[in-house]
């Protein structure tokens, strides 16, 4: 059990969509003056060198390392070097140099993307390493995936008490609602919403709409990072997710009730889904006594509603 009100907590990627939702309840939880949240218009953490000042100038004692570059299926297809280049420097020059100043605790959150594109839904932490992920995101997926190995790596030799987390299918204010970057949840509100204005009469989704998928709120996986640094200390993976199993159909249905959408909805089955059912098991989330109680139609309404009071604050941090 670690007492963090006495602890300097850098929190990188803060500007980012878990930085957003984390950063908030880690000051409120641990003091403000204690949480520093950074992004890259602080540091690029890509160079050694401004790793090396970032330490040297913010001291933690504690670092959530949340800044990756990541995106949605059609950007990963379009920059599998990029997706794996920079989050694998990211990842290993964050690790170092936390070893190196001996800092007492380190966060790093793994996409549940990097699980094996065959692995049988509920997929507990025990298959992380039983096949290769989901080949269009593999460049992103296998480089956050080294960050277990870093963190088993570094409590060897080091003795650096670093924690690996991996999210579901994160959805929440703050996501990313760019056509070309986006995930499913935040690609179809935007869709809904924006033909809700128009009046149009119908939508067009891809597929059947019968795939399964785990979403989970970012504010839960916000307070999980929280538990987890309070009563967690080892390298081995902890799935944070809700656990329930939503179709692809019964999503739309709800954003489209929601958004207030009135038209058609129509499944364009010659468009491919993707794996049929992909759900997170969280026996151990829960052993720990960490859950996710948002559920999905009370999350939704907080991504709808801050979608449109931001929709043309385009200067305002969102990514549209």
């Amino acid at each position: 059990m670690s007492d963090l009100h006495d602890a300097r907590i850098v929190v990188t990627g803060a500007s980012g969509f878990l930085g957003r939702h984390l950063l908030p309840r880690m000051q409120a939880r641990c003091g403000a003056d204690n949480v520093v949240g950074l992004s890259s218009r602080d540091y690029d953490l890509m160079d050694a060198g401004q790793v090396r000042r970032m330490f040297d100038e913010q001291k933690p004692d504690v670092l959530v390392h949340l800044a990756a570059y990541s995106g949605g299926i059609g950007i990963n297809r379009a920059r599998p070097a990029d997706f794996y280049f920079r989050n694998t420097i990211l990842t290993a020059l964050a690790f170092q140099e936390a070893a190196l100043r001996k800092i007492r605790k380190m966060i790093y959150p793994v996409g549940g993307c990097s699980y094996p594109a065959n692995a049988v839904s509920p997929i507990d932490e025990s298959k992380m390493w039983d096949g290769f992920p989901q080949p269009d995101s593999a460049g992103y997926s296998v480089a956050k995936k080294l960050g277990i190995v870093a963190s088993q790596s570094y409590r060897q030799q080091y003795g650096l008490n670093s924690v690996i987390l991996v999210p579901g299918n994160m959805y929440g204010e703050y996501d990313n609602f760019r056509e070309s970057e986006s995930h499913v949840i935040p690609a179809m509100v935007r869709r809904y919403y924006e033909q809700m204005r128009a009046n149009a009469d119908s939508i067009v989704m891809w597929g059947s709409g019968d795939p399964r998928r785990d979403f989970v709120y970012a504010g839960d996986v916000a307070e999980a990072i929280i538990a987890l640094l309070e009563r967690y200390d080892s390298s081995d993976p902890v799935n944070i997710s809700s656990g329930t199993s939503t179709s692809i159909r019964e999503l739309a249905e709800l954003i489209k009730e929601l958004v207030g959408f009135r038209g058609e909805t129509v499944w364009d089955t010659t468009k491919p889904e993707g794996q049929h059912v992909r759900i997170y098991g969280v026996t151990k989330m829960k052993s720990l006594g960490i859950t996710c109680p948002t559920t999905l139609r009370d999350g939704l309404r907080k991504t709808i509603d801050w979608l449109a009071k931001n929709y043309h604050a385009r200067g305002d941090g969102i990514r549209l």
